[in-house]
């Protein structure tokens, strides 16, 4: 039986935050092909609302996500699953392509796609309860697609210990490695992921935006390109009347009034 966005989404406001909430706990908010379609519908439907400042991703029930549904791998053709991949490939890349940093707020298990999913998030913070894993290998289906982000964001030798092992990792452990920001006692992580949102808010819109782009954008060039590219970014960003208007705030001692949220 099909389900709706609504089915599998809550999307709620908070201010200029919006809060995507996966709710589909009896499933462990598995990424199944539904739950990634509606989930990148979702977050390029954001990325497009110039009054949304920061996304934050979380989950209902004791699991952030168990990673794909295996059912949706047994049995299938290379159609099938050309299909499902094709759709995590393009939830993974439309996190970085929004103009707002997104929030991963991680309150339980992160396994698998669900891990790469928060290794993807420009921001995570944990539940001290939460754990970490790309078991795949265990099953005879090896965390490839999860490398690619988990690799990125902790480095080679832990994220091989983790492809290799399939061993979970706390949430000590994986803010220690740099999957995740912060960790928190449960009862305050929603509490403070969006104060974090808040925070982040405060700043030009437009201006976090250029500075998101250019990030994803230098990090894997050789750094004489990384300056050359970052350079013209500061260049263009300069010229920009939000800059004018935060240095001139700034030098004058008074809140700036950023030009781009009144276009």
């Amino acid at each position: 039986m099909s389900t709706t966005q609504a089915d599998l989404l809550h999307l709620e406001r908070d201010g200029a935050c919006a809060i995507v909430t996966m709710n589909r706990p009896e499933r462990r908010n598995a990424l199944s092909l539904e739950m990634m379609r509606a989930l990148e519908r979702a977050l390029h439907a954001l990325g497009e609302d110039r009054s949304v400042r920061a996304i934050v991703l979380r989950a209902e029930g004791p699991a952030f996500s168990s990673g794909h549904d295996l059912r949706e791998l047994c049995g299938g053709d290379e159609a099938r699953y050309r299909e499902i991949f094709d759709a995590c490939v393009a939830l993974m890349l439309r996190i970085p392509a929004v103009p707002q940093p997104v929030i991963a707020e991680v309150g339980g298990v992160a396994t698998a796609a669900g891990c790469q999913l928060v290794a993807t998030c420009d921001l995570a913070i944990a539940s001290e309860s939460a754990t970490f894993a790309t078991p795949g290998v265990r099953i005879g289906l090896f965390c490839s697609t999860p490398m690619v982000a988990l690799s990125r964001a902790i480095g080679r030798k832990h994220a091989m210990a983790m492809l290799l092992t399939g061993e979970p990792i706390d949430a000590t452990t994986a803010a220690a490695y740099g999957l995740v920001n912060r960790v928190v006692p449960g009862a305050v992580l929603h509490t403070e992921t969006l104060a974090l949102a808040e925070r982040i808010g405060h700043a030009s819109a437009r201006v976090v935006g250029i500075g998101k782009r250019a990030f994803y954008e230098q990090i894997d060039r050789p750094i004489e390109q990384a300056y050359a590219y970052t350079r013209d970014v500061m260049v263009a960003n300069a010229l920009e009347p939000d800059a004018q208007e935060g240095i001139g705030a700034f030098l004058h001692k008074r809140a700036p009034a950023w030009p781009s949220d009144a276009m």
